[in-house]
């Protein structure tokens, strides 16, 4: 029976690992946190990833936990509406659409409850070294022994190790957008209901909106720059980072600052793109983010990551892994390439609805 190893535990790797198991392939997943990691914003699920996540029976528990936002304000600087709509939402597109928009943190839950019992999950460790042969993969892990299997999947996101170990340093394949964005938990101070709110004032802004029947607030603040170099596991420093950058902004913005200090779900992160010419090398491959992340901008990576691990699966399961790589990428490559450009499209602001309606729906299953 084949083996997977499959670094990473988000959305990506359990999607994977749920359909080879129905292949009868035998997965692995290996995550870095010490368990399935809490918080992230409002994600995306669209065309057919809609398809991908009914056939996995998960359709209708994502209708009960999906978002149930009325709308949107615009705000200037100072916290003066200059924009509203009851149509149309930032982090979602139209509100009349069949998408359904959920916490990235229901949908990881949903995915490893799906998969714990037949999966072998490995938290609190990470992979530091890929040795292949021709008859497998000997993986070296930072707190484990030493383990061999057939295959290798870096389902690891944008700073993925099994990348770095497999093809080289991530500079060479990680292409920044210009904007930088934190995310984090907050009360809500604000009383918003079902309804979001968004500021812009120069370089800097952000979202907020409700979550949990309106009693916490997820925070997005960002801001435009050119490449900044900072260590991605230093929370303190990225906080500091965000306070500098984002501390013109007046209205509630100080509050939210404050808040952020001690949110134990803070993140942050380059908005950025993985554009690569191969997506295999021998017995690795790569999945979702960690090969060709579409970036937040595009609203696009949760459905990238869905679909790639169906088609993923479901080559491996009808012919060899050279085959399979090689089908899997012929397959996903232009319904990648299509959604990516939702990002550059329209700098700034969203793509057009036409855009993501062709580039959401750009594959057949």
């Amino acid at each position: 029976m084949t083996t997977v190893l499959i670094s990473g535990a988000s959305v990506a790797g359990p999607a994977l690992a749920y359909w080879l198991r129905r292949h009868g392939i035998t997965p692995t997943i290996v995550e870095r946190a010490p368990a399935p990691r809490a918080g992230g914003q409002a994600i995306d699920i669209r065309g057919v990833a809609l398809d991908v996540v009914d056939r996995m029976g998960l359709l209708a528990p994502l209708r009960e936990v999906r978002t149930r936002m009325r709308g949107m304000s615009m705000l200037d600087g100072d916290g003066n509406e200059i924009m509203r709509s009851t149509e149309h939402a930032i982090s979602s597109g139209r509100l009349d659409n069949d998408d359904i928009e959920l916490l990235r943190e229901d949908l990881t839950t949903l995915l490893y409850d799906r998969t714990r019992q037949d999966v072998e999950y490995v938290f609190d460790d990470s992979i530091t070294a890929l040795e292949q042969d021709e008859h497998g993969v000997r993986a070296t892990f930072e707190k484990g022994g030493p383990r061999t299997f057939d295959l290798v999947v870096g389902a690891d996101g944008l700073h993925s190790t099994v990348r770095r170990l497999a093809f080289g340093p991530e500079e060479e394949f990680v292409h920044h957008l210009g904007t930088y964005l934190s995310i984090f938990t907050a009360d809500n101070f604000l009383g918003l209901d079902d309804w979001q709110v968004w500021i812009r004032e120069g370089q800097a802004g952000g979202g907020i909106y409700p979550v949990r029947d309106n009693t916490e607030l997820r925070v997005n603040l960002g801001f435009e720059s050119d490449p900044v170099p900072y260590d991605h596991r230093d929370l303190d420093a990225q906080r500091r980072l965000v306070a500098e950058r984002c501390g013109g902004l007046r209205w509630e913005v100080p509050k939210l600052l404050a808040a952020m200090e001690t949110a134990p779900d803070f993140y942050f992160d380059a908005m950025a793109q993985v554009r690569m010419d191969s997506w295999s090398r021998g017995r690795v491959t790569l999945l979702g983010d960690a090969g060709y992340c579409a970036s937040p901008l595009s609203g696009q990576g949760t459905s990238l990551a869905l679909v790639g691990a169906y088609v993923l699966a479901a080559e491996l399961a009808a012919a060899d892994h050279t085959t399979a790589f090689s089908r899997y990428e012929v397959r996903m490559r232009p319904f990648v390439e299509l959604n990516q450009a939702l990002a550059t499209e329209n700098p700034g602001g969203p793509a057009s609805e036409e855009s993501l309606d062709r580039a959401k729906n750009a594959i057949t299953l």
